[in-house]
């Protein structure tokens, strides 16, 4: 029995229509309408009407019959039909079709020759796995300091959520995920972040743990509702402001620097409840308001900023698929476009604040942080060389296109239709340009076929892609670490920076995130769980390719290894461990560097590292 959630808010009920349900179920309410909320003035000079916040995400359980599992918004008579797709966080449901067919396709139709003239950018692969690639770690890779040029950036990166716990101290609003999370059924472990790993209160143990391991930077993220509640901008937490600015003059003091990002996907719940988040345009200019509000507080010391993290992921699985905060409604996942639209219109606006009202004075940086894997044709077969480029758009060129050339992929304009947004020729001036440098999070990457398949998720579906995992000789395309999406292919990262350089007339680009998980073992022994010595050659692989992108000519200038603790993932709570250093959830949350921390020490000091793990 399916229950399909079709939904308008009215914040205290979602109102859900059904497909197949007895007579004797209750009926939903009507839908509300909710308050008029009159945007902030910076957006208003775009000509933001003030009108009626009609909001079409959902995150408040149905009613559902006895029984019924729950995933997002979706009811299922059984919880077996979800599961984690073989993609980054992507949950997979049967239930998730388009809701309208996707644009006919063949080898010979127009869509083919004007994606053919952009393949330009990326080299004509290999029918086969590069040569050495096919089911290495690249463990036997090696790689040194004295391969990266001076003044290039290593460090570590985290995010507020994740980390910090300390839910209701410090004067903290709730986010999203902290709403989020009190169903119990939204995480796999049923855990939540309302401690985390206690970062909040442990804040110089950890940073002092930094500096001893020799790293020079901290990518850290600012929870919004830490410095304003209600999300509103009207009124500056001043606890927030105080302990953000501990932890900032603390990591500076130990010879550390900050990279601060404003939204790693904890939106303050008010926001999501009066405006509907992401997808009102209205969020903009509030966005703007707290851009301005981190700046003027902590811009004298932090250099380097990034807007928002990862806004692909917040925009299909929050906002599409559901399976993240605030939680989408099946059939609407068309939504996700409009979310990732308003994001891309935030950025620029904190963009523009910057620019206008700080970068004279403080001589800082904004950047915007994509995650992409890096697609390799199955063949070379055109359909196949077409559908990597085309991967590469739903991913990269989703965020990066807008800025650089004022528009969204072709590829995805003919694919999507009117569920994708458009740009006015004023919102394209608007955005152009607006970026100092762009920070990739790259995991993994995936071997790519076009392939049409109506059973896909909407998100692949409409992409016409099929990723694969082995190549044509029926070897995997890389070691599989803990999760399923997530195999060990260095050269990706490669392939991946130099393709960014090309297209995008080569910008300044870190590597903000880059690493793998490890499952939570709960029989292994603290020696065991130490010696990550996989992890080790993972990071020696990928800074391996780095290093070579360098040497090609790419402007990389830093690189970050996820994560610097263990600590709460998403969907996947505590039963994934992608720290460097080991965190005892069960022994009063004690850190304990991993042989990869040990690792990453003797590289950042330029002597020969063993792959072994102090236990002490």
């Amino acid at each position: 029995m399916t229950w399909r959630a079709r939904f308008l808010w009215n914040w205290n009920e979602c109102a859900a229509t059904l497909e197949t349900a007895p007579s004797d179920l209750p009926r939903p309410p009507a839908c509300a309408r909710l308050p008029r909320v009159t945007p902030p003035p910076h957006w208003r000079d775009r000509g933001t009407p003030d009108m009626p916040a009609w909001l079409l995400t959902c995150s408040l359980p149905a009613r559902s019959p006895a029984g019924a599992s729950r995933a997002g918004c979706r009811f299922h008579s059984s919880a077996s039909e979800f599961r984690v797709d073989a993609s980054r966080y992507l949950f997979n449901s049967p239930r998730s079709r388009n809701p309208k067919p996707t644009l006919p396709y063949s080898p010979t139709s127009p869509a083919l020759r004007r994606d053919r003239s952009r393949l330009r950018v990326q080299a004509t692969p290999p029918p086969s796995a590069p040569a050495g690639a096919m089911g290495s770690t690249a463990r036997e890779a090696e790689v040194a300091r004295a391969d990266f040029p001076d003044g290039f950036v290593f460090g570590v990166a985290t995010s507020a959520y994740q980390i910090e716990g300390a839910r209701r101290e410090g004067g903290k609003g709730d986010s999203i995920w902290d709403v989020f999370t009190e169903d119990k059924e939204r995480v796999l472990d049923r855990s939540n972040g309302d401690i985390a790993v206690d970062h909040y209160h442990r804040y110089k143990e950890d940073i002092e743990l930094m500096a001893s391991l020799g790293f020079g930077a901290y990518r850290f993220s600012i929870s919004w509702a830490r410095i304003f509640p209600d999300g509103l901008g009207e009124k500056v937490n001043e606890q927030g402001v105080a302990f953000y600015n501990d932890l900032i003059n603390f990591m500076i003091a130990k010879g550390i620097e900050p990279y601060a990002t404003l939204y790693h996907w904890d939106l303050p719940n008010n926001l999501q409840k009066t405006l509907g988040g992401w997808i009102s345009e209205k969020i903009v200019d509030y966005f703007a308001l707290y851009a301005e509000a981190c700046f003027a507080n902590f811009g004298d010391r932090v250099k380097r900023w990034i807007t928002i993290n990862e806004p692909l992921q917040t925009a299909v699985n929050g906002y599409g698929i559901g399976v993240f905060a605030p939680g989408g409604c099946e059939g609407e996942i068309a939504r996700c476009y409009l979310a990732a639209h308003h994001q891309i219109l935030a950025h620029a606006a904190a963009v523009d604040v910057y620019r206008r009202k700080f970068k004279a004075a403080q001589g800082g940086e904004v950047g915007l942080v994509v995650d992409c894997e890096w697609a390799e044709p199955f063949s070379e077969k055109a359909e196949d060389q077409i559908a990597a480029q085309r991967r590469i758009d739903f991913q990269l060129g989703w965020y990066l296109d807008p800025i650089y050339f004022g528009d969204y992929p072709e590829s995805m304009r003919e694919r999507l239709g009117s569920d994708l947004p458009t740009f006015s020729e004023k919102d394209k001036k608007f955005i152009r340009n607006k970026i100092d440098f762009v920070g990739i999070n790259h995991y993994t990457s995936r071997l790519i076929a076009h392939h049409q398949n109506p059973e896909d998720i909407y998100f692949y579906q409409v992409q016409q892609v099929e990723r694969i995992e082995k190549w044509n000789t029926g070897e995997k395309i890389g070691e599989r670490a803990a999760s399923e999406w997530l195999f060990i292919v260095p050269w990706g990262l490669h392939k991946l920076l130099n393709y960014v350089a090309k297209k995008y007339d080569n910008p300044a680009i870190y590597v903000t995130e880059n690493g793998m998980d490890e499952e939570d073992d709960q029989s292994a022994t603290l020696e065991q769980v130490l010696n990550d010595t996989t992890r080790v050659g993972y990071f020696k692989g990928y800074l391996a390719s780095v290093a070579q992108a360098i040497k090609d000519g790419v402007d990389v200038r830093g690189y970050f290894a996820w994560s610097f603790l263990d600590n709460f993932e998403w969907a996947m709570g505590y039963t994934k461990r992608f720290g460097i250093v080991y965190v005892d959830y069960k022994n009063g949350l004690s850190r304990h560097p991993k042989a990869s921390a040990l690792w990453f020490s003797r590289f950042l000091k330029g002597e020969a590292a063993e792959n072994k793990a102090d236990t002490n």
